[in-house]
Formats: structure tokens, sequence, C-alpha cells
């Protein structure tokens, strides 16, 4: 396969946020976080069953070592991120507002590794072997939707997969997370893409990344050929990032409605994804830690982190000198797409990308008003729905018309709610009826 870079038409619809606010911590070099006396690790951190906890209170742990196996297929198991004992198993403050169950580690200071996995020889190994050491790992989807990424990688034989597409895009406001990972850990990124791209048996890999990170396309485009992977330069346009919007982009394919990537013989996974890969591949390294951006005008020092899972967001912002002034909210991922947190104590989980502090001038709270028809949500829709009527439907209750209108291939990018002036929550109108749907077909 040719590498090479080039500009590509970009998807139809989406929005470009007028503040991206990436300048606040893109220049800043990615900081190891000093090992914590005490770690709450959230059990569930994939889509899919929860992994079953193997240890009790007072057990000794080492770093890496499983302390939670896979619940099923879709799901992995989960290690602990530094050595030391059991404090207990309790019920913590989780991103989606509701308690979840955490193990909680008290570390004896020596941070001592337990047994790691053997390395494999990708080159010389089989599909099965890497997709076993990617569950093994507990390997997610790193860009927000931890998705284990074995199953993504195990698509039923009448699927033919002929494209794996890296997302490099982060075209979430504010996150600069991933720019660093590919600036600094190149090399990482691109191993980890040709092991995945032999995991999936496939020669058309290639990383999406959008143009407003020129440093890390050419920092990738000096050492791609090695590996066999292709760089694409994107239009800077949210929700590129998006794996229906970047396949289009990238390949100019169509996931058809109510489909799958695999539906177009693709699959996407994040570049943080591929870079844990390669340490789990070559290092028998699980994954224990992640890149998350800590920022926002009100943090004193706006950084970039490598955290520990199970690391508190109020110890996180500490280590990024605190805050100047009082926020108006805080946010797990990016102001788009991300999830407001009610406590400082949930902690940093494998899909945490971005801690994000917004000023009390960028929350206003607005008075939703009836919808004026301007069109405007049509126009930004990546998926060509139609939020004002899926609206009015879903206001009305009526779901099953809503079901009919295709709400569930909404990616809940929230493009239409950024650009309606009568300030409609449609993203959450949608989020219900999705909800609602689900529930009917589970009866």
């Amino acid at each position: 396969m040719t590498t090479k870079t080039y500009k590509t038409v970009t998807f139809k619809g989406g929005v470009h946020p007028s503040k991206d606010g990436k300048a606040l911590t893109r220049e800043v070099t990615i900081q190891e976080a000093p090992l914590l006396n005490e770690y709450k690790v959230i059990v569930q951190q994939n889509i899919g069953a929860p992994p079953k906890v193997l240890v009790k209170k007072g057990d000794e742990v080492k770093k890496g070592q499983m302390i939670a196996e896979a619940g099923g297929f879709v799901s992995v198991p989960l290690h602990a991120p530094t050595s030391g004992k059991i404090k207990i198993i309790d019920r913590i403050p989780g991103p989606m507002g509701v308690p979840t169950e955490a193990i909680i580690i008290t570390a004896d200071g020596k941070d001592e590794w337990g047994e790691l996995m053997d390395p494999i020889d990708w080159k010389n190994a089989d599909g099965a072997t890497l997709k076993k050491r990617i569950c093994d790992a507990g390997v997610v989807g790193m860009g927000g939707a931890a998705f284990p990424s074995h199953v993504k990688l195990s698509p039923p034989p009448d699927k033919k997969i002929d494209y794996l597409i890296l997302n490099g895009a982060e075209c979430e406001p504010y996150l600069t997370a991933d720019h660093r990972l590919m600036l600094e850990e190149t090399e990482k990124v691109l191993e980890g893409a040709a092991i995945l791209g032999h995991a999936l048996g496939v020669k058309n890999v290639f990383i999406g990344i959008e143009t407003n990170k020129e440093d890390a396309i050419h920092a990738l485009l000096e050492k791609c050929e090695n590996y066999g992977v292709g760089v694409v330069g994107l239009k800077v346009q949210y929700p590129q990032g998006a794996e229906k919007q970047l396949i289009y982009a990238v390949t100019g394919r169509k996931v058809p409605a109510g489909k799958l990537p695999m539906d177009a013989g693709c699959v996407v996974q994040n570049v943080g994804t591929a870079a844990a890969v390669t340490d789990a591949v070559k290092e028998g390294k699980p994954l224990i830690d992640r890149i998350t951006t800590v920022t926002g005008e009100p943090i004193k020092n706006p950084s970039n982190w490598r955290f520990r899972l199970g690391t508190p967001v109020s110890k996180a912002i500490e280590l990024a000198g605190g805050i100047t002034k009082e926020p108006g909210k805080i946010i797990l991922g990016g102001p788009m797409m991300g999830f407001a947190q009610k406590s400082m104590e949930v902690t940093v989980m494998k899909n945490t990308s971005g801690i994000l502090l917004l000023e009390k001038s960028d929350v206003i709270q607005y008075q939703s008003t009836a919808c004026i028809r301007c069109g405007r949500c049509l126009s930004a829709c990546p998926m060509n729905l139609l939020p004002g009527s899926l609206s009015a439907a879903i206001e009305s209750e009526k779901f099953d018309l809503a079901a009919k209108m295709n709400v569930m291939d909404c990616i809940e990018c929230g493009s239409c709610a950024y650009i309606c002036p009568a300030h409609r929550p449609l993203v959450q109108h949608f989020r219900r009826a999705k909800a609602e749907i689900r529930n009917r077909s589970k009866k």
C-alpha cells in the first residue's frame, strides 16, 4: 500500500464550535502523575457485561494483577493500578451520576509489578492469539465509548473487513490527549495500528487526523511507511471523529442506516487504543493508565497527564495546580459529548479523555422555546436525520414514530442542539426516546 497524506472531502453536516480551547494544552507535554496513597477503581469500565470481582477486603495485590475477570464475551478484565492492599469494595460516585461499585486499593508505596504476560512476536502470531491478548489486557475503545476492542476485531464470518481506520481526529474542543500521544509516542501508535491490522487480516490501515494537528500528521508521516500505515488529513469539522463520519471521509463509504461500521467493511479504533495494544502485545502490560487532558479556564495549569485508573478527579485537578476561580461546570470528556459531574470524587476510567472545567460565563441556563422551523439542525446533523421533527414527536411521546424516523441512528454529538436558536434540549429528547425504545424491545 502506498502511504501518503491527502485532503479529503469531509462528511455532510456538523459544526465548528467557535471556542475550541485547544491552545490551553496542545503544547503541553504529557506528565506522569505521581503515585497516590489510594486508588478507587470503578469495576465496570467497558460497554457490555460488567467484570466479576476476584478480590476481597484485605487481599494483597501487585501492580497489573487481575482484580476482576471478564463477565462474558462483550467484557474485559480489570487490573490493579499499583501494588497494595484491598481496603474495601464499596460504592462511590459514578460518572453517570449514580453510585457505582469500586475496588479501593491502598498503595504500599512499592509500586511492584506482578507477573506480566509473555511478549508476543506479533508479526508471526495469528489473529486469535492477538485478540486474546488484547482482551486479557483489558483494552477498550479509549476515545470515549469503552467498547471492548477484541470484540470489534471479531466480526462475523459473513462481514468482510478490508479497512482499519484509527481515529486521531480528536475533534472535541479543549481535548489534546490524543494529539500529544501521536507526537510523543508516534511509533507506539503506528505499531499498534499495524498490530490491529494484522489481527484483522487487513492491509488498508489508515490514521485520520484533523489538519489543525499538522505537527502530528508530519510526525506520523515520517515513520508510517515502516509500519504499512497511511495518514489521512481531515477537514476540521465536529464530529469528524465519529465512526460513521470518519469512515465516509476516509473511504467514501456510507454505513447503512441501523447498521454498524463492519457493514461497510470497516473497523474503527482510537489512537490511544492502538498505543495500549502495543504495550499489551510487546510488553505484556495490561491497561492500567491513560492520558487525560485536565483543562479549562478555571484550571491554574491546564495540562496533559498519564493517570492511573482510579485517580479521583479532585486529585487530578490538584496536580494541575488547582482552580483559580469557581467553575460553572465540571465535565468528563469534552464539552460537546462529555457528561457533567456532580462530584469531584468520581475517578479516572479507561475512557476518561478529559477533565474539563468551564467558566460560569460559558455555562448559560437557556429557556427552551418552541421550534421556529429554521432548519439549522437539518444542516448540522451529520446523520441526515430530522432533529426538529424527532423532537416534536418525542415531546408528544410518539416513540414508535421516532423509531420510524431513525432516532436510533442519532450519535448524540450535540451538533443540532449547539446550532439551535430556540435552545431546544434535542440530545436529551433523543436519549430519552432511545431508552424508551430499548425498554420496549426488551419487553
